[in-house]
């Protein structure tokens, strides 16, 4: 049987997020956690609106998806976002226990894979999803912003 929800689908989902995020003015990071083949949270960046700088799209949808479960554990979840996580986020990735992570763009400066964060023993790791449209809504927003 084809699988039609893939990592692709879902990571296009995620930028959608993403560019909600860009039309918000934030920087365009959107993230989704799945359950089961269904979207279970959605969030995207909103440093900016909160004024707190915690208030990343991966930390907004831990706290989405641990509401939605009833559970602070997100075993058999799957985080999507478009930007490979910091250090804060993975963090909080690991302590929640997230079965699979998969990001778009890897951040080369702040990335959690070059900040030597680490993720659960148990959570596995896909980077690179759709990563040139992940990067080419990071490099507009920046280079937008150069702009002004």
């Amino acid at each position: 049987m084809l699988q039609l929800f893939d990592d692709e689908y879902f990571m296009r989902r995620a930028l959608q997020e993403a560019e909600n995020a860009f039309d918000a003015n934030e920087i365009p990071v959107g993230a989704i956690v799945v359950a089961d083949n269904q979207i279970i949270a959605r969030a995207y960046n909103l440093t900016e609106r909160l004024t707190d700088v915690t208030a990343h799209a991966e930390m907004q949808a831990i706290t989405m998806a641990s509401s939605y479960l009833g559970g602070k554990y997100l075993k058999n979840c799957t985080l999507y976002v478009t930007l490979e996580p910091c250090t804060m986020c993975a963090g909080a990735l690991y302590w929640s226990q997230i079965s699979r992570v998969v990001y778009g763009a890897s951040d080369s400066l702040r990335g959690f894979t070059v900040m030597g964060g680490k993720l659960h023993p148990k959570t596995e790791v896909k980077g690179n999803v759709l990563e040139e449209e992940c990067s080419q809504l990071l490099r507009s927003f920046f280079a937008n912003k150069r702009k002004k």
